[in-house]
């Protein structure tokens, strides 16, 4: 039976498809000629002796954009950046105190447009050995980790929506305990997952 690290490495061989917040809204119309921001996000995979656990954060409440919710440590890729994976460890250094010394980079997953007007490449990274996050004060309220193996279930994943822009928005969510996974985040680990299952 393989370990979740020999079960990512071979998913990224896979072939996968960028996404969208917008693909299970296919009535939506997009401007043509519209321009993304690029952005990074570190998907981190931290290998524990009891199971692999995803690191996510819980955005400030304090925040103006998407306050409060669950996300990847990430943003905007800077001109001085050297690309997505140097931009989204950044930003997790910054935001959660991520030990980019004890990080491995397996590489870039298709990029995800948001309804904000991003182009989001996430990055998959593994973290080994002991970690205390740092929280960004005013940025982040809270670290927390969840089991691999409830996130790569695809039928853990369910399609809810709400009204938006006088109509209605679906999106993926995959709830775990007290937090509410949705959104780009919930979509770019379906992504993950379905390149596991193969």
């Amino acid at each position: 039976m393989m370990t979740d690290e020999e079960r990512l490495r071979l998913a990224l061989t896979r072939f996968a498809r960028p996404s969208s917040d917008f693909d299970l809204n296919p009535t939506i119309v997009l401007p043509e000629g519209r321009i993304l921001r690029p952005a990074a996000v570190l998907v981190v995979v931290w290998l524990r002796p009891e199971g692999a656990r995803l690191v996510l954060t819980k955005r400030s409440s304090h925040l103006q954009h998407h306050p409060g919710q669950i996300a990847f440590p990430g943003g905007k890729v800077d001109a001085s950046d050297n690309g997505a994976v140097e931009a989204a460890l950044r930003e997790a250094q910054e935001e959660i105190g991520l030990p980019t010394g004890q990080i491995e980079v397996l590489g870039e997953l298709p990029a995800h447009e948001t309804v904000t007007g991003f182009s989001v490449t996430p990055v998959l990274v593994f973290l080994r050995g002991d970690f205390t996050p740092v929280l960004e004060v005013g940025e982040v309220d809270e670290v927390f980790d969840v089991p691999l193996s409830h996130l790569l279930v695809l039928e853990q994943y369910r399609i809810e929506g709400h009204r938006w822009r006088g109509g209605w928005r679906r999106y993926y969510a995959v709830p775990w305990g007290p937090y509410y996974i949705w959104g780009a985040t919930a979509q770019i680990l379906y992504g993950l997952a379905a390149r596991v299952q193969g």
